[in-house]
């Protein structure tokens, strides 16, 4: 395809349009900045004090305030947003919606408006954790805004909605525990026999308690690599299939096992279903004063009632893990990674260590930062959690990283960009 260019592209030449990429990027979120000052100095000189929904005389007209950002948040002129919306060049409910999270920002999310202002946050970021908080109470909304004031570069989507789940479970428990089992009426399996295709296939759909969906995706999980190391030879998402077949039929023959001789009632032992929970808790917690615990499995925060409910369930077995030390460092000789370092590093570091990379680190490889045929130990140190997309971008391209300190990486990429990823998320470093 001639896009009216000629001769071959250099490394040079590369170099020069990312940044010139990356100058565009700074320059189109300035002019955003500057759009949401403009808007915020807006509704400042827009408000309309009265109740909700009451018309007030404003400048020779009836107005009505209207409320577009969550409690707290001032009500602004109907009339005067309508003229906001169509400078804006926006539709009605679009610009309504864009202004309101604008002005989320500005009143209930104040730390995070600053951070936008400054250029710690991209405006992007911000409007996605105004869209989350619009429904939460003034006291919630706070806590979510100092929250994401401590780790201001990791604004991940996953990280705003675990905010807003554990800024809900906080401060209004009766509104979290009437929404989970509102949605714990809607657990649901559903196997679509009147929908076989051509191929002789059917869709399954399930929405579950989160214990029971581990322990399925467990026993799913257990079953395609036993049928691996068996010879089976289909890829792992079609092991897995069969697995869910294998299982049921495995149900269905426990009527040739042991029966009841009296009531003919199908008899099966069980062995007991194993959850493994990695639960974050403070001591407070264990005296009713904080009911907020993290659960690794679920990467989210969830109440104490629930993590009772699972333990509580028949047939349960408990496995209580010490504290682990994450600043432990005990190399070993071999290559092989020992699962006390996997433990380590993933409960350190979360999530793939490449630039802006959210993939959960319980589902990357391992890559020794130093390789082990160089000398590299074995030892959490050394260790840093990669997707495969990443690791392969690590091992075959010019993409490069050192350890600064456990937990802390100084990415290169193959034209020169810095970037430092860490606890707080990731850093361009280009320019210092």
């Amino acid at each position: 395809m001639d896009l009216g260019t000629s001769g071959t592209a250099t490394a040079v030449s590369t170099a020069s349009l990312l940044s010139e990429i990356r100058d565009g990027v700074d320059l189109r979120d300035a002019l955003i900045v500057r759009e949401w000052k403009a808007i915020t100095s807006w509704a400042d000189a827009n408000i309309v004090h009265t109740v909700e929904g009451a018309a007030t005389l404003t400048e020779g007209y009836l107005d009505t305030g209207v409320p577009i950002a969550g409690p707290g948040a001032p009500l602004v002129s109907e009339f005067q947003l309508m003229e906001l919306i169509a400078v804006l060049g926006r539709s009605p409910d679009g610009g309504r919606a864009y202004v309101g999270k604008i002005i989320e920002c500005a009143w209930r999310l104040p730390d995070l408006y600053a951070a936008v202002l400054a250029g710690k946050v991209e405006p992007w970021r911000a409007l996605r954790v105004a869209e989350l908080t619009h429904g939460l109470a003034a006291e919630a909304a706070a806590f979510v805004d100092h929250q994401l004031s401590i780790a201001v570069g990791t604004v991940s989507w996953a990280l705003i909605e675990r905010l807003v789940t554990e800024a809900m479970l906080r401060f209004d428990p009766e509104r979290a525990e009437a929404e989970r089992q509102k949605a714990n009426e809607h657990r649901h399996c559903d196997v679509h026999m009147d929908e076989v295709d051509a191929h002789g296939g059917v869709h399954l759909d399930a929405y579950l308690d989160a214990a029971d969906g581990h322990d399925f995706n467990q026993a799913v999980a257990r079953e395609a690599a036993l049928r691996g190391r068996l010879g089976d030879t289909d890829s792992l998402d079609v092991r897995r299939a069969k697995a869910v077949g294998a299982i049921a039929r495995r149900d269905l023959a426990l009527d040739l096992l042991i029966t009841d001789d009296d009531t003919g009632e199908v008899i099966a032992q069980s062995p007991g279903r194993r959850v493994e929970l990695n639960v974050h808790i403070t001591d407070t917690a264990l005296t009713g004063d904080n009911t907020v615990g993290r659960c690794e499995e679920t990467r989210s925060p969830v109440q104490l009632e629930q993590v009772k409910e699972w333990l509580q369930a028949p047939t349960t077995t408990v496995i209580v893990r010490p504290v682990i030390n994450l600043a432990d460092c005990i190399p070993v000789d071999s290559y092989e990674i020992p699962d006390r370092h996997q433990r380590r590093v993933r409960l350190r570091d979360h999530t793939c260590r490449f630039p802006n990379c959210t993939q959960q680190a319980v589902r990357c490889d391992l890559d020794h930062a130093k390789p082990h045929g160089q000398g590299g130990e074995t030892c959490p140190c050394n260790l840093t959690p990669l997707c495969r997309r990443h690791h392969r971008a690590k091992t075959h391209s010019q993409w490069r990283y050192l350890v600064i300190t456990p937990g802390h990486y100084l990415w290169t990429s193959p034209h020169g960009h810095l970037f430092h990823v860490g606890p707080a998320g990731t850093t361009i470093l280009d320019g210092y």
